[in-house]
């Protein structure tokens, strides 16, 4: 009997056999391939964190500990590939005489680097001028001794003659702060600034130098291994930061009190995992509502021909059948969606995750189970679960009724529809105040917590517009019919008073479909609005971080003025070029950065946000600035410090270009700026570059901030430092996009907004087009008996594109308000993944224009198909009924 059951299925009701199982393979394709991205996300954010470090592990040796068996006890230690040692010495200040002037500086850090340290390491210096052997010079120590390669130094030691030696090359020292971190002290507890005065000496040099020092003050010589770690780790960020940071403390146990291990990789991981938490919330917030819609599409597929089933059904039962042969059927029925929807869900799936994530993104074993897990579950849900309700509520003479009887929806239904908008609100407000966190990491702490109460306001917001849109039309269905006749007279003519009937008495078909575009306009845009706004804000991240499409920072002490700005402006591919004067002014005992900005082009060229201000927009401040040439914009920690109100004088002590002395320049509060390209994240400045030129003698351009117009970031990077020399620090927008580094905005969304897009654009096409056919497939009776009565094609169209038409006005209408809201939820509760916070939300004109012409274009396809039934001979139509 089974075979013949399925077999008639397939013969008469194929169509509606593979609609659900399509219901079921968007369900599981979207699921898997949302996995495969969160896995390929995951994997970029760790590839990300851990390629920036330079160093894994510095191991401070113990003062009284061998550093030998330290090294010997770290190069055994499982997962290290290279171990070397390097010394640590506080000299008491550097002097030079150059060009018939001498030059002497406070304290600095001397360091004993052994041969090969650059190619273990390469990321710890770049070569500036001479070799990158010998002895060597910071950048900004050469700059404050005016040393260059082939000048002497005098190196201070404390109770010890000054070690002279000759400079053989300059170096950067990218990674600094890290470099000269006090290992185990905790984050509060670090230095603020890594030392402006370094000296790279041999390490030959470094100890016979530095020995006799060791000996008389041991608290100003010190060792550590730098180590260089095996980098496989597991993908995920967590499991990665748990593996790496398990590492450490393992040899830090094992070396017994002889070193302290500075984990920089654990460091790195610990801020890319509370990273990879946002993008499992995105995975949440984007891809469960779709599943849930998927499913619900699936229900409304396989619910339009419920009243058919019951009466096929009753038939079988008249006829002797069991309720648990027909359970079975069903049963089997079920089987067939699922089988047959979860292979081809995962053969999408699969697809989608090469083409659109690339190799990384394949979908693991578990995520497969889990979307066949779900896709089984909606197949019971909407096949079986009907099925075996029918059996048990309705008797053989109700399920052979042709007009199903729908009670009027109790007060109950409109309680609970507005109390879950009410909660949705309440919920919203906590989450989106100023300081609430969504994931909270506390730094070094193994686990991770999620705020899942956030969930609470989306997921309400969408039950509950959908339980209104529903109520809603129900309400007009049965209260509003002489309104509604009204409206569809010029499509149903005559007839529209029978047309508003007939809707009214089996609404419940187009109560769905009105639900279902509804939910799926608002999934489509809401998802669309999102991910427009992420990629508007990743773009304005990496530019706030690098400062421009390209970016060039010249070396502390070199002079560089307007020759250097014509020259990069020339250059192909350049747009324009906005020179940044960078400073450092003492606030109180507070040193910050100073920018000297030319406020009437700094807006456009530096594409400044009006979230970066506080107390107007960026170009009502930089118009104060040009107003009043000594306006001053301060940080908000500073304005609150001070205790600063508009108008107030500052005085800054500012260095004088010509005789290097600090002397106190008067300013006047202007507003408060909260970012600022280039700019650190903490206190700064920006001022007038006019002004600060007058009042500091000199307008030495740090920065130059070149526009490419967004294209040949590349390129024109490599054709700046052709023409500034290695002197000059490059960087470009993709090079940023890194640095930003395992942050979210880092990862790039191009695939998944694809999926997510294309996923929606499907669901909203069928939520409008599939379930308004399937219903006017059930009315393909009523219309017969219409034709039979005398009605003619013209007037039976009329009919069709009525219900066409109300589909599509009440579900666009309720699926633009949901979307709008869900839109701003959204973004607001994820305001995590923004830095900085959008000011607007991106709307993406160009797919909902798509949307709407695709669930346009679905609609008119299943009036035109009902039409062309509708004009066949009604006595062929009733007998294939």
């Amino acid at each position: 009997m089974i075979r013949i059951w399925l077999a008639g299925l397939l013969r008469r009701r194929g169509g509606r056999l593979f609609a659900v199982a399509a219901g079921v393979a968007t369900a599981v394709a979207l699921l898997a391939a949302l996995g495969g991205f969160l896995g390929a996300t995951q994997a970029t954010m760790t590839a990300q964190s851990v390629r920036g470090v330079s160093v894994d592990w510095q191991v401070q040796v113990a003062s009284s500990a061998d550093a030998r068996s330290v090294l010997t006890a770290v190069e055994h230690t499982p997962g290290t590939r290279r171990a070397l040692p390097v010394g640590y010495a506080d000299t008491s200040g550097l002097s030079a005489t150059t060009k018939g002037t001498s030059q002497t500086t406070g304290p600095g850090a001397v360091l004993g680097v052994p041969a090969g340290y650059r190619s273990v390491f390469p990321g710890e210096m770049r070569v500036l001028s001479g070799r990158g052997e010998g002895v060597l010079l910071a950048q900004q120590t050469a700059a404050n001794l005016h040393a260059a390669p082939g000048d002497t130094v005098a190196v201070g030691r404390a109770g010890l003659p000054p070690l002279r030696v000759r400079v053989d090359g300059v170096v950067d020292l990218p990674q600094a702060d890290s470099l000269f971190q006090k290992v185990g002290a905790p984050p509060q507890s670090q230095p603020t600034a890594p030392p402006d005065n370094v000296v790279l000496l041999p390490q030959a040099r470094w100890h016979a130098a530095f020995a006799p020092l060791a000996k008389a003050r041991p608290d100003l010589v010190h060792n550590q291994i730098h180590v260089r770690r095996s980098h496989a780790l597991p993908h995920d960020p967590a499991s990665a930061y748990t593996t790496a940071t398990g590492s450490a403390h393992n040899t830090e146990a094992r070396l017994a009190g002889a070193g302290q291990v500075g984990d920089n990789l654990g460091a790195v991981l610990d801020s890319a995992r509370s990273d990879a938490l946002y993008a499992q919330m995105l995975f949440l917030f984007l891809g469960v509502p779709g599943a849930l819609l998927a499913g619900a599409l699936t229900a409304a597929v396989a619910g339009a021909g419920a009243a058919r089933r019951r009466r096929e059904q009753s038939l079988l039962r008249t006829r002797g059948a069991t309720a648990s042969r027909l359970l079975g059927l069903a049963a089997v029925e079920a089987a067939v969606v699922a089988v047959v929807g979860g292979a081809a869900g995962l053969g999408i799936a699969a697809l989608l995750g090469h083409t659109a994530f690339g190799t990384a993104g394949t979908f693991s074993t578990g995520w497969a189970l889990a979307a066949l897990v779900v896709g089984t579950a909606i197949a019971g849900a909407t096949v079986l679960l009907p099925a075996r309700r029918d059996l048990r509520a309705s008797t053989v003479v109700a399920g052979r009724a042709t007009v199903e009887h729908r009670r009027v929806p109790r007060a109950a239904w409109w309680t609970l529809a507005v109390g879950l908008l009410a909660v949705s609100l309440v919920v919203f407000r906590i989450t989106s105040r100023t300081n609430y966190a969504l994931v909270l990491a506390p730094e070094g702490t193994p686990t991770l917590s999620v705020d899942y109460w956030a969930f609470a306001g989306p997921a309400l917001l969408w039950a509950g517009g959908g339980l209104l849109a529903w109520l809603l039309m129900d309400l007009v269905l049965r209260r509003g019919r002489p309104v509604l006749a009204r409206m569809l007279r010029p499509a149903a003519g005559p007839l529209s008073g029978t047309v508003a009937a007939s809707l009214s008495r089996q609404r419940g078909t187009v109560l769905r479909a009105v639900v279902l575009l509804a939910l799926a306009t608002a999934f489509a845009a809401s998802t669309a609005v999102f991910n427009s706004t992420y990629l508007q804000q990743a773009q304005v991240d990496a530019v706030l971080t690098n400062g421009a499409d390209v970016t060039v920072t010249e070396s502390a002490g070199v002079t560089t003025g307007a020759a250097d700005a014509a020259r990069v402006a020339a250059l192909p591919g350049v747009r324009r070029v906005e020179p940044l004067q960078h400073h450092f002014a003492y606030v109180g005992s507070d040193l910050q950065d100073l920018y000297g900005v030319r406020p009437a082009t700094i807006v456009g060229a530096g594409r400044l946000q009006n979230a970066y201000f506080s107390g107007g927009t960026a170009r009502q401040l930089m118009d104060s600035l040009n107003r009043r040439p000594d306006g001053l914009l301060v940080s908000a920690e500073t304005a609150n410090d001070f205790q600063l109100h508009p108008g107030d004088q500052i005085r800054l002590r500012l260095q004088n270009g010509r005789t290097h002395q600090l002397r106190p320049v008067t300013f006047h509060f202007a507003g408060v700026v909260k970012e600022f390209p280039t700019a650190p994240k903490d206190s700064f400045l920006v001022a007038n570059a006019s002004y600060v030129a007058r009042a500091t003698g000199g307008g030495a351009i740090g920065t130059l901030l070149v526009d490419t117009g967004g294209s040949g970031t590349q390129a024109v990077a490599r054709h700046v430092r052709a023409a500034l020399g290695p002197a000059a620090h490059v960087t470009d927008l993709s090079g940023a996009r890194t640095v930003t580094g395992s942050s979210l905005t880092a990862v790039d969304l191009g695939g998944l907004t694809r999926v997510e897009l294309g996923f929606a654009l499907v669901i909203g096409a069928a939520a409008g087009g599939l379930v308004l056919a399937l219903g006017l497939t059930e009315r393909r009776r009523t219309l017969a008996l219409a034709s039979v009565l005398g009605a003619r094609g013209r007037q039976l169209s009329g009919f069709v594109w009525s219900e066409a038409g109300l589909v599509a006005v009440a579900g666009a209408a309720g699926g633009m308000v949901l979307s709008w809201a869900l839109s701003e939820m959204l973004v607001k509760v994820l305001s995590g993944v923004f830095d900085p916070p959008p000011a607007a939300l991106a709307v993406p004109w160009a797919y909902l224009g798509a949307l709407a012409a695709a669930v346009a274009a679905a609609l008119a396809l299943a009036a035109w198909t009902a039409v062309r039934h509708a004009r066949r001979p009604p006595l062929t139509e009733l007998r294939e009924l």
